[in-house]
């Protein structure tokens, strides 16, 4: 039995190059019989948290704020694996992709957070042939530490340099990582 993986991508670019490599995973998953869901955030009503703290203070009752999230929360919380896929930046992950993480805080469970012991995938590119002068690193830090946090396992990274759109797609040897890890992925245990 494979898994279900929830894939976000938080480009501003609907067939952007981290989104292209989010496709080689999701090809590699479904191949693979998981089952994917997809959620392009630039599309989507995502207002960013507002500090209430309602989240916890009723921990299960997720968050009041009347938006997109709605739709991802359920999805997020069935999800034995979630991958993320973002360009980089100004030195780190997309507006988009930190609005989904800041709301991500109201996940808080009466057994920890909706993302405890998931799979983590992660996908980043960036437009310096350097992960550290590109802010890929501060991106990878913040996530480690995000999933740290909260119990979830960083299972895969793939990252990889592509200066204009659509070029990820000649690097075959990063669209195969991607395509592996989207194996691993849906797979149970």
């Amino acid at each position: 039995m494979a898994n279900k993986i929830v894939v976000i991508l938080g480009s501003p670019r609907k067939n952007g190059n981290s989104s292209t490599l989010a496709g080689s995973l999701i090809t590699g998953a479904e191949e693979n019989g998981a089952e994917v869901e997809t959620f392009f955030l630039q599309g989507m009503d995502i207002k960013p948290c507002n500090a209430c703290d309602q989240c916890m203070k009723s921990p299960g009752s997720g968050c009041i704020i009347d938006d997109d999230m709605q739709k991802i929360y359920p999805a997020v919380r069935t999800a034995e694996s979630i991958v993320i896929a973002s360009p980089i930046y100004w030195f780190n992950i997309t507006a988009q992709t930190k609005l989904f993480i800041d709301r991500c805080y109201a996940l808080i469970e009466s057994g920890g957070h909706a993302f405890k012991e998931k799979n983590i995938g992660l996908i980043l590119v960036y437009g310096d042939i350097d992960p550290f002068r590109s802010g890929a690193t501060n991106a990878i830090r913040s996530y480690q530490d995000i999933f740290r946090y909260v119990g979830a396992k960083i299972a895969g990274l793939i990252y990889g340099s592509a200066m204009s759109a659509g070029q990820i797609q000649k690097n075959k040897q990063l669209m195969k990582k991607a395509y592996n890890l989207g194996k691993k992925l849906s797979l149970k245990g």
